[in-house]
């Protein structure tokens, strides 16, 4: 492996690629964005909330996030990760909640998101689907997702599965997200992490690195246009009044 320091400019300063240890300085490349954006796009740090489904003081979603969430920074990204810790079960408090307004906040404020669940009894945590069901599909008509891009990774404690990403990718879709075609899974997660949280090299970390900069491609390429395309000739016939009516009717 190349020891050659290669930094890279981001949201928060310059990134430092020791805290990358397994990374061919090499064959990491910056995003090229002038391939991906027109002249009138935005050109601020893309915006990126990491969402992760465990609150085990060892928590493999926790690390693979933190690994994830190292990655994206070096690519340019302004990365922020909710701590699911104390966030009440769906209608169990008000949506005033503080945990449940930091996560609708954070879900507004960004452009693109990251979820990593562990594989629970076959599907995603309940941790995990208590974050998701928190996001409102609309408030006061304005949709706190849609057309944001979105990856997805798992992690599972036996041999490989595709089960959560599979079913994170149709939370996605309800969403009305842009789900990009690359995804994680870590089978016996606990093999994959050193003594120090960290994850080691291998097939399964370089498909890591992979999700992550996919991510940050397809971010840049359609966050100046989502808009237009998550526009909807049926939506269009639709009042904003009624569409909040219509999304958050309380019965069927």
């Amino acid at each position: 492996m190349t020891t050659t320091n290669k930094n890279q400019p981001h949201a928060e300063g310059l990134f430092n690629l020791d805290d990358l240890p397994n990374i061919d300085t090499n064959q990491l490349q910056p995003i090229d964005i002038e391939s991906l954006v027109a002249p009138n796009d935005p050109r601020h740090p893309p915006k990126i909330l990491v969402l992760y489904g465990s609150l085990r003081e060892r928590s493999f979603s926790r690390l693979a996030a933190e690994e994830a969430s190292r990655l994206l920074r070096w690519y340019g990204c302004e990365v922020r990760m909710f701590n699911p810790s104390g966030l009440p079960l769906p209608d169990d408090a008000d949506s005033d909640h503080p945990k449940v307004q930091e996560l609708r906040e954070l879900a507004q404020w960004s452009e693109g998101m990251l979820w990593v669940s562990p594989e629970r009894h076959g599907s995603i945590t309940s941790i995990m689907k208590a974050q998701i069901d928190w996001i409102p599909l609309a408030l006061g008509g304005v949709r706190p997702t849609q057309g944001k891009t979105l990856a997805v990774m798992q992690v599972s404690g036996g041999s490989q599965s595709f089960n959560t990403v599979n079913q994170l990718r149709i939370l996605g879709r309800w969403m009305r997200m842009i789900t990009i075609p690359n995804q994680s899974s870590i089978p016996k997660a606990f093999l994959q992490f050193n003594d120090d949280n960290r994850m080691d090299m291998s097939p399964l970390y370089l498909r890591l690195v992979d999700v992550c900069e996919e991510l940050v491609k397809f971010t840049w390429l359609t966050r100046g246009r989502s808009t237009y395309l998550t526009d909807r000739y049926s939506e269009r016939v639709e009042s904003a009044e009624e569409l909040s009516q219509r999304v958050n009717q309380k019965s069927l």
